[in-house]
């Protein structure tokens, strides 16, 4: 055992040895490592851990014996090097971090109709396993898997890691399944359907919307999500964004974007923003999270994990999990890549403490270099 300082924090351990073999193996055989070291970190049971490193396998289907040798099965959206899952800690002041896995089941399909069948599957048979309800995913079913489904996704699967073995999912899917100029129909439609008739009109001008997702199952008040897509996106335009009525004032998030992005513009990759959506009389959105694209804005993970190191601790949250997450996923050094942290992002649920989510890469097939970037100073921001 040794200690290491990684972005100010001292954190006791040795990198997992186990991964620069396996990197060797299969997919599923990188990620359930990944996922068992992440369970640590969280301070999951080993119980529970083993049960969600099975689950996370199972979904991935045929493509969880694929060497990683081979190309990714598919080039999936849901990561830069293509890899059918992420990860992400998601944190509170006082707790510890929530663990959350994303996975997309049919990434090995063939077609993206195949692959949405696959995923219907998928979580039809977690809501069998762990008894909840997919009804409200049967309602909108056709408005999102047409027989000639378009878009970048058809469906993922995200999971938060509970104790206990029974996990609260989550079903994100594509607006622009009939085509990217349908999306806000198809979004409106999906609202009205689900008894939020006036959720539309709440929203902010945006140029896109790349998600609508779904609590499924054991949700204390299910939500309805819709993300929304903000080409150069500026600190000021962010901090206008909410349209929640509560939780963090125009300051409070443009502080959020500069301590994140390092930059008072997003002018490579936009950023993006959701509102969920519980009680259907008003149309007033109970939640608001806004996502800053941080491996676009820095040199390397060194400087993202500072940053971030910085915002948790500004939030009164511990960062020494995130810290401890990295080498979970890999051996590489933080300065030797970007994109191990891909997003940041700042949230409130109506009746809850601000949270800092950092998301998680897999790199499973590529490593992205680091940047050459000029980024501003603090007095020129």
């Amino acid at each position: 055992m040794r200690t290491r300082i990684s972005g100010g924090v001292p954190v006791t351990g040795s990198p997992p040895d186990i991964l620069p073999d396996l990197r060797s193996g299969t997919l599923g055989a990188l990620t359930r490592a990944q996922l068992v070291g992440l369970c640590d970190v969280s301070g999951l049971s080993p119980a529970d851990t083993e049960t969600y490193a099975h689950t996370l396998v199972e979904a991935l289907g045929p493509a969880a014996e694929r060497s990683l040798a081979l190309p990714p099965p598919t080039r999936t959206f849901l990561s830069d090097d293509h890899t059918p899952v992420e990860y992400s800690l998601s944190f509170s002041p006082g707790r510890a971090p929530a663990l959350r896995v994303l996975v997309e089941p049919g990434c090995g399909a063939d077609t993206r109709a195949e692959n949405g069948r696959i995923g219907l599957d998928v979580v039809r048979a977690m809501g069998r396993r762990w008894d909840f309800s997919t009804e409200r995913l049967d309602e909108i079913e056709d408005l999102f898997f047409p027989d000639r489904p378009k878009g970048p996704l058809a469906l993922w699967i995200a999971l938060e890691l509970l104790p206990g073995g029974v996990p609260k999912v989550k079903v994100y899917l594509n607006p622009a399944a009939s085509g990217a100029k349908r999306s806000a129909k198809t979004v409106r439609k999906a609202l009205r359907r689900l008894g939020h008739k006036k959720a539309y009109a709440a929203l902010p001008k945006a140029d896109g919307h790349p998600f609508l997702a779904l609590d499924l199952g054991h949700w204390e008040t299910p939500r309805v999500k819709v993300y929304t897509r903000h080409l150069d996106l500026s600190a000021t335009e962010a901090g206008n964004l909410s349209r929640t009525g509560s939780g963090p004032g125009p300051a409070e998030i443009q502080e959020f974007f500069r301590a994140a992005a390092a930059t008072d513009d997003l002018d490579r990759r936009p950023g993006l923003s959701c509102h969920s959506f519980t009680e259907r009389e008003t149309g007033r959105p109970s939640g608001f999270t806004l996502h800053i694209p941080v491996r676009d804005y820095a040199r390397d993970d060194k400087e993202v994990l500072d940053r971030a190191v910085d915002i948790l601790r500004s939030h009164g949250m511990d960062p020494a999990p995130l810290v401890r997450s990295l080498p979970a996923l890999t051996t590489r050094r933080p300065k030797d890549g970007v994109g191990l942290i891909a997003y940041l992002a700042l949230v409130h649920q109506q009746g809850h403490p601000p949270r800092v989510t950092a998301y998680l890469s897999s790199e499973a097939y590529a490593v992205r270099p680091p940047t050459k970037l000029r980024h501003r100073s603090a007095a020129e921001v």
